[in-house]
């Protein structure tokens, strides 16, 4: 079946009302191509051969090729298929490059092969095509090049995948047989991958967890500065308020157990840390005002 994961699973804002208006749609149609791909890998009635070749057709309708695939598509593709058609679509409108999308079908790709993870390094870099596409993409749609935002904003995304395989580490491992944790951290707190089939985690692989969220707050402090170097008002407000739902959910996992069930921020403390996030990241804005004009 399908990947369960929807909105109500995301721990950012899906095309909010702080994106500004016009680019809305574009935001949601890179949301539905890259949901539809994320789909396809973590389906776990298909075979690793049937998803990368469902991968691939995906790619090939993202960059126009797929009128001639006939019955080489792989089948019960159509929903999916369009996803890739309006995101190209949408590429065509806004001139942002196709490769974020492709870089997203390369980590799917990893995904469908790779059920393991050997170390930090290994993970950042599966987070640079799986999760840096994401940030680069609404960066590349607000006009906003700057270096600086994009390593914070890599950061911020990377520090997002993590906390999500954090929140999924028990359901990934039971449903699909896939571990995020890195192994050479599992060996070395005496925790063993079984371990996530557990319905609660002992100590050594609370450990390996803890650890992963120490690395994680490090990618969250270098994030902070995002706000600050975006030039739109509306994405710096953003930001913030994804930078304070991270720092409020890394907290949140530090205090509860993902294996005895899911861990987020419930209504009251997700609405409590966009409002915190928001006026921070406004308040950090009018300090050092004058170095950029905002747009919306």
């Amino acid at each position: 079946m399908p990947s369960a994961k929807g909105r109500g699973d995301e721990n950012f804002p899906v095309a909010s009302w702080l994106t500004p208006r016009r680019l809305r749609p574009h935001v949601v149609a890179f949301y539905g191509f890259a949901r539809a791909t994320d789909d396809i890998a973590d389906d776990p009635a298909l075979a690793p051969a049937d998803k990368l070749a469902r991968l691939d057709a995906m790619g090939r309708a993202l960059d126009g090729e797929d009128e001639n695939l006939g019955a080489a598509a792989p089948p019960a593709m159509d929903g999916a298929l369009g996803t890739a058609r309006d995101l190209r679509a949408s590429l065509v409108v806004t001139g942002v490059t196709a490769r974020h999308a492709h870089d997203l079908l390369a980590a799917f790709r990893r995904d469908a092969v790779t059920p393991r993870t050997a170390d930090w390094d290994a993970l950042m870099a599966y987070c640079a095509l799986s999760a840096a596409p994401v940030g680069r993409m609404l960066l590349d749609l607000a006009g906003e090049g700057d270096g600086r935002a994009r390593k914070a904003s890599d950061a911020l995304c990377a520090a997002l995948q993590v906390l999500n395989h954090l929140q999924d580490c028990g359901a990934d491992f039971r449903r699909l047989g896939r571990v995020y944790l890195p192994a050479d951290w599992l060996a070395a707190e005496g925790a063993d991958v079984a371990d996530l089939a557990a319905d609660r985690a002992g100590p050594a692989l609370r450990r390996a967890i803890d650890r992963a969220l120490d690395a994680t707050e490090g990618l969250i402090a270098r994030a902070r500065p995002l706000p600050r170097h975006l030039a739109g008002a509306r994405f710096a407000a953003e930001s913030g308020a994804i930078i304070a739902i991270a720092e409020r959910l890394a907290a949140r996992l530090r205090r509860a157990d993902p294996l005895a069930g899911r861990v987020r921020l419930g209504p009251p403390a997700t609405a409590w840390a966009v409002l915190t996030g928001i006026s921070g990241a406004l308040l950090a804005r009018a300090a050092g005002a004058g170095r950029n004009p905002q747009k919306e």
